[in-house]
């Protein structure tokens, strides 16, 4: 009797499960960690909004930094959770917003997170400051 490969040698992928919003979520927070943003605010949309489970808010020093950030952490999601994600203002650098489905993230310039104020929106729902570089 002839042995059977396993699926993997075969060149058959196994389906991969599907990541959790906190799953994601940590993903991000690590992304976001590694390429220096500042200001990581995670606010908990769970039960509130019908948009996600998380809000991610970052800054990225200029615009370049802002544009780096979102490209590595789009690039990230995609091979390490097999996410892809919509992306929005990659091209200014000024305010890029990412959405994986359950967990959106918006990188700004500081001028243009100040201006918007997302968190004082979104505070009610449950703030959770990360980091404060």
């Amino acid at each position: 009797m002839a042995a059977t490969a396993a699926p993997e040698s075969a060149g058959v992928k196994t389906a991969r499960s599907q990541p959790t919003s906190d799953s994601i979520l940590a993903a991000i927070l690590s992304s976001l960690d590694d390429d220096k943003a500042e200001d990581v605010v995670k606010i908990d949309l769970r039960g509130r909004s019908e948009m996600g489970d998380w809000m991610v808010i970052a800054t990225g020093r200029s615009s370049r930094q802002v544009a780096s950030i979102a490209e590595k952490l789009t690039d990230r999601l995609k091979q390490d959770q097999g996410v892809h994600s919509k992306v929005e203002g990659k091209e200014s650098g000024d305010w890029v917003l990412i959405d994986t489905g359950d967990v959106i993230v918006h990188v700004f310039r500081p001028e243009v997170r100040e201006f918007y104020q997302l968190e004082k929106m979104w505070a009610p729902a449950g703030r959770s400051t990360v980091t404060g570089n």
